[in-house]
């Protein structure tokens, strides 16, 4: 972390202060940044290369692309404060409006592209909803599932098209959302509200080494993934490591079956599970399990299974809000 002249060194420049304007208001690609303020890429670098050395912005590859957020250490929430009071001059505001008007327009790009993709793939998936339950039953049974306590901070492992933290995300604190695929988590950036600022962040990673601090989440969804799992056991394990005492884990997916096309066509390495297994590793990671929800479907099952760390004692939602 740089010293105060540091920042404000870094700060000393128009295109500079549009970029941390802009990177209050949601996170974003490089070429994206580049686009926005009407600059060279290699231009625009050099200004997020001072931004980083200051540590105002973190950089974050993911494939080709690299996102940036504002830097997310204690020390520097004085200066971001400071930021957000002062009151911009008439060719501030100008740009600003100018900037959230082009900025807008990334983010109509980025729906844009996500619908292409949904159309592109519609058969293919909807060859597997056709196999089980709406997805409506299926959302409105996890909602009720974790309803009666804070969903805190929320980590939806491979978020996919970003459905769960369009769900969830509004009553959680903060919103941690992994995939390893870089075309995913850019489909889940179209999901995100126009007010997102640093509330949300999006990793490039993999269920199988979590890049999340121990002992720093409340909530984990697992939602249709960990049948992609070579070791469910191992994720799973991976998810209580990185809760916090009274943390839930939430795994919504396929009782067991046997549609073998799924493991060959669409590369599920597990053909779901049963409750057995599922509170075997549960009760490996020191988890509990709380309570289970099965949804039959035209040909397959899905099943919803609730746990929590053992030993916890979690007031509800109610009395911890009051005290």
């Amino acid at each position: 972390m740089s010293g105060a002249l540091d920042i404000f060194r870094s700060l000393g420049d128009p295109t500079r202060l549009r970029i941390v304007h802009l990177l209050r208001a949601m996170e974003l690609a490089v070429g994206e940044v580049a686009q926005v303020v009407d600059q060279s890429q290699p231009r625009v670098s050099r200004h997020i290369r001072i931004l980083v050395e200051s540590g105002l912005v973190e950089r974050r590859k993911e494939g080709n692309w690299v996102f940036l957020r504002l830097g997310q250490a204690a020390s520097l929430q004085p200066f971001i404060t400071l930021f957000d009071q002062l009151q911009p001059s008439a060719a501030e505001a100008a740009w600003q409006s100018a900037d959230l008007a082009r900025l807008a327009a990334v983010r109509a790009e980025r729906a844009r592209a996500a619908e292409a993709y949904f159309a592109e793939h519609a058969e293919e998936w909807d060859a597997i909803r056709s196999l089980h339950v709406a997805e409506a039953d299926v959302e409105a049974a996890m909602r009720a599932m974790l309803d009666g306590q804070a969903i805190g901070h929320l980590l939806d492992i491979g978020t996919g098209t970003g459905r769960m933290i369009e769900l969830f995300g509004p009553a959680a604190d903060q919103v941690t959302a992994l995939d390893r695929s870089p075309d995913m988590l850019r489909l889940a950036r179209a999901k995100l509200p126009e007010d997102a600022g640093d509330k949300y962040a999006l990793l490039l990673g993999d269920f199988a080494a979590l890049p999340i601090d121990p002992a720093s989440v409340d909530t984990v969804l697992l939602h249709q993934v960990l049948h992609y799992a070579q070791a469910p056991e191992h994720v799973i394990a991976q998810a209580a490591q990185v809760l916090r005492p009274g943390g839930r884990v939430l795994i919504v997916d396929f009782a067991a079956h046997e549609r073998e096309e799924l493991r060959t066509r669409d590369q599920h390495a597990r053909l779901g599970f049963s409750d057995m297994q599922i509170e075997g590793w549960f009760a490996q990671a020191g988890l509990e399990l709380e309570r289970v929800d099965m949804l039959p479907g035209q040909e397959l099952t899905v099943q919803l299974w609730l746990g929590r760390q053992r030993g916890a004692d979690i007031l509800p939602i109610e009395e911890r809000i009051s005290a």
